[in-house]
């Protein structure tokens, strides 16, 4: 499991251990429910942090050898909503609504090189290779590393920003505050940018960091790009992960638009 998963899970079940006082895995399943029960109807500040705390418990109990109490916890239905993609036009609109030239060059990345928050997020400027126009994404999801094309225009982007901010090891330094040591900018941080951006930009559709890498995907498929090649930029475990990307294409393509007709 990726590091941000695994911290998911232990905010999760530290804030359940702190509700009881107690282990969380010493739990009844009744005391259990009604803990589910009470962040689903009060406290619960997300869906997420929901299944968070969910799968944290399932993966605990079955870490303590408790298999037949994991398979009991409730199982939450997966949305089969289709990706919010981005038009090329908005993708343009989005990147340009900043004031700040690093938010600008943060977007302009997210996108161009397709990446997952967290990888944009690690990102050092040793990645990044400016004569052979490529991005090393290292130890990523799965713990897997790739590299990805870096188009001319995000290359003299990167440029300006880093001649610009002199940024330290990180492309994307965050806040210092008391260490020493360099810091990678917060996930928060990144999805203020997008999310103010959008704001900004006056684009109506839900807009995350995920969307920039849907956009990404799916403007290449258009662009008649094939889907192992879009699967390797991507870091997708599997193809089928990828083809979601052309079944958005696909209903666009040919379901008739209702509201033209």
């Amino acid at each position: 499991m990726s590091e941000s998963i695994l911290q998911n899970y232990g905010r999760s079940l530290a804030k359940m251990a702190l509700h009881f006082n107690c282990d969380p895995t010493s739990l009844s399943l009744e005391q259990v429910e009604d803990y589910l029960l009470y962040l689903k109807e009060k406290h619960t500040p997300s869906q997420s942090y929901f299944k968070h705390t969910i799968y944290g418990l399932r993966f605990a109990f079955r870490l303590q050898g408790k298999a037949a109490l994991a398979l009991k916890l409730p199982q939450l239905k997966r949305h089969k909503d289709l990706p919010v993609v981005l038009s090329q036009q908005e993708i343009k609109r989005l990147i340009a609504s900043p004031k700040y030239l690093k938010h600008r060059v943060m977007l302009a990345t997210l996108y161009g090189c397709g990446l997952r928050l967290s990888e944009l997020q690690r990102l050092e400027l040793k990645d990044l290779d400016f004569d052979r126009l490529q991005v090393h994404i290292r130890n990523s999801k799965y713990g897997k590393s790739r590299y990805v094309v870096m188009s001319v225009l995000l290359k003299r982007g990167l440029e300006k920003y880093i001649a610009s901010v002199a940024p330290i090891k990180y492309v994307f330094n965050g806040n210092q505050r008391d260490s020493s040591e360099p810091v990678c900018i917060s996930s928060r941080g990144i999805q203020w940018v997008v999310r103010e951006s959008r704001k900004t930009s006056e684009i109506k559709k839900q807009v995350t960091t995920h969307t920039l890498r849907h956009s990404y995907a799916t403007h290449y498929l258009e662009m008649g790009l094939d889907l192992v090649s879009i699967k390797k930029q991507l870091g997708h475990e599997s193809v089928l992960t990828t083809m979601i990307h052309l079944l958005f294409i696909m209903l666009n393509m040919y379901i008739p638009n209702t509201e033209a007709a």
